[in-house]
């Protein structure tokens, strides 16, 4: 596993990557994810990770420009869901969704290349069939926190 980069974030708003020992940008962050480089942004002045605060940076980049992800619908549903009640079963819930259609698409290239390779179709139920098991063992948990402790 590759060593954690770490990157510092000057008054001037600039980014110094320590590791290149240089400049960076907004663009470069996220070439960083992008390539699943593990980073840290820590504050120059204070010293604080502020890691998340790039992050969003990158994702508001990304929403302003032509064709967004979130719709707004999904952004209000999302500010909804900052209340303590429904924090933790949203958070969890998002965690796992993202999560699943991640390894999903892995397994459907994989699946892809198979196919592409002369594999039979049936592969393609398989994968369809634990899709649905899946799917359904992640709501019975997102349920299972929602309903209250007694």
């Amino acid at each position: 596993m590759a060593e954690e980069r770490i990157i510092k974030k000057y008054p001037n708003r600039r980014l110094y990557d320590t590791n290149q020992s240089c400049y960076i940008t907004l663009s470069d962050v996220r070439d960083l994810v992008l390539a699943e480089t593990p980073f840290k942004v820590i504050d120059r002045q204070s010293g604080d990770d502020i890691t998340r605060s790039i992050l969003l940076q990158i994702i508001m980049e990304q929403e302003s420009g032509g064709q967004p992800l979130f719709s707004t619908d999904i952004l209000a549903q999302f500010i909804r869901n900052y209340s303590d009640a429904t924090r933790k079963g949203f958070m969890e819930y998002m965690e796992q969704s993202v999560g699943l259609f991640t390894s999903q698409q892995a397994a459907m290239q994989e699946q892809m290349h198979k196919v592409l390779a002369g594999t039979p179709l049936d592969a393609w139920m398989k994968i369809s069939e634990q899709n649905m098991e899946t799917w359904k063992k992640m709501q019975e948990s997102i349920m299972g926190n929602l309903q209250p402790k007694k």
